[in-house]
């Protein structure tokens, strides 16, 4: 519980926009923005992850260029202590200014986060813009999430999905909140069951740490299309695999994944994000197909074993189409390419030699394939 600081009580008072010392505040080390939130992660760790998720690097050359303009206040409470402030919006702007004022903090990101971030020098006659910023003090998170979320997730400063989802998520199953995530929709202005699908991927994804199946810290790719997950887990295939029930988008709610299927759990975040630790790259390259193509292929037990000999999702993918389906999707490609070929006929000059032997090894192997199938079909109709 926070004891309040009377000092701070008296000259930062609720619901009021005040100038504040940059010295009084502190990072928000549970921002939705941040992957690995709820770990115990360090400033250095914060200030990385906004910078490689953000558009630190811009708002640096800004302030550089015109100093710290202090137009819209960071929405701020008290924290445990009830010594600081804690920034719960406006974390990208306070780290830019953090990496103007401390130098030994760039090293440290760099010796920590293996990061060089480029500061660019900012003029003398701009650095009293950095001392002091207004903040707007809130009791709690509570009080700040309805301006929070309609900012970033429908307004002018859209939030990636993610950070979208954490912020819903932590909103939704706050007790003392007491609201649905269709209220939480209205409120941030969304009108579709995004919200949904995103809250319950986010439990998904807990649900893995929590029993040390996947950690998103080993994903293979620094990049977090945490899109793809939210999307794979409203297909039918998936949800059989995983065994979830059919509500799940309706109710979604922690612990989702039956306990006798975490191992499938596990295979489908390597095969999205890949693992570090198992040196494993994912299969998953795009949303559109890949994402529909594993969910097939989970469904194919050919394929599935495929997937887990460590074969292509091309490979695997491939084998869940039964012979006749390969072939005619083959002679359909062929056809409308050879169509192609004749409408470009203009374009042969005679003098290309080696294109005439392409030619007629194309009709060679056409007439293999015609006079078999021919022959097939003549054993058919014989048959009947």
């Amino acid at each position: 519980m926070t004891t309040p600081n009377l000092e701070i009580e008296l000259s930062i008072p609720l619901k009021a926009t005040t100038k504040v010392s940059i010295d009084k505040l502190i990072l928000d080390h549970a921002n939705p923005r941040l992957v690995e939130a709820g770990r115990k992660i360090s400033d250095e760790s914060v200030i990385a992850q906004l910078y490689r998720s953000e558009e630190l690097g811009e708002l640096l050359q800004s302030i550089a260029a015109n100093g710290y303009l202090d137009i819209e206040p960071l929405i701020v409470m008290l924290d445990e202590s009830g010594e600081k402030l804690l920034v719960l919006e406006g974390n990208r702007r306070f780290a830019a200014i953090r990496l103007f004022r401390e130098p030994a903090l760039v090293e440290r990101i760099f010796a920590n986060e293996r990061l060089r971030i480029s500061v660019p020098t900012i003029p003398p006659e701009f650095r009293h813009t950095l001392e002091k910023v207004s903040v707007y003090r809130v009791p709690n998170r509570d009080a700040a999430r309805s301006f929070i979320g309609f900012k970033h997730i429908n307004g002018a400063a859209k939030w990636d999905s993610y950070a979208k989802a954490r912020f819903a998520a932590d909103w939704y199953r706050d007790a003392k909140s007491n609201v649905t995530l269709g209220e939480i929709s209205e409120k941030i202005g969304d009108k579709h069951d995004t919200i949904k699908r995103m809250v319950t991927a986010i439990y998904v994804l807990e649900q893995a740490e929590k029993y040390h199946i996947f950690s998103m810290a080993d994903r293979k790719i620094v990049k977090f299309n945490f899109s793809h997950l939210y999307t794979a887990l409203s297909r039918t295939q998936y949800m059989n695999f995983l065994g979830l029930e059919l509500a799940w988008s309706r109710y979604p709610e922690p612990d989702l994944v039956p306990e006798d299927k975490l191992d499938h759990l596990r295979e489908v975040l390597v095969w999205i994000y890949g693992s570090k630790n198992g040196d494993k790259e994912p299969v998953v390259l795009s949303q559109n197909p890949d994402i529909k193509r594993l969910g097939e292929t989970l469904a194919n037990a050919e394929g599935l074993h495929m997937l887990r000999a460590g074969r292509t999702l091309t490979e695997a993918h491939a084998s869940t189409h039964s012979a006749d389906e390969k072939l005619s999707s083959s002679l359909i490609k062929a056809r409308g390419m050879l169509r192609e070929a004749v409408n470009s006929l203009r374009g042969y000059n005679g003098q290309d030699q080696s294109l005439l032997n392409i030619a007629e090894d194309i009709s060679e192997t056409a007439e293999t394939i015609y006079s078999r199938m021919k022959k097939k079909s003549k054993d058919a109709m014989v048959k009947d």
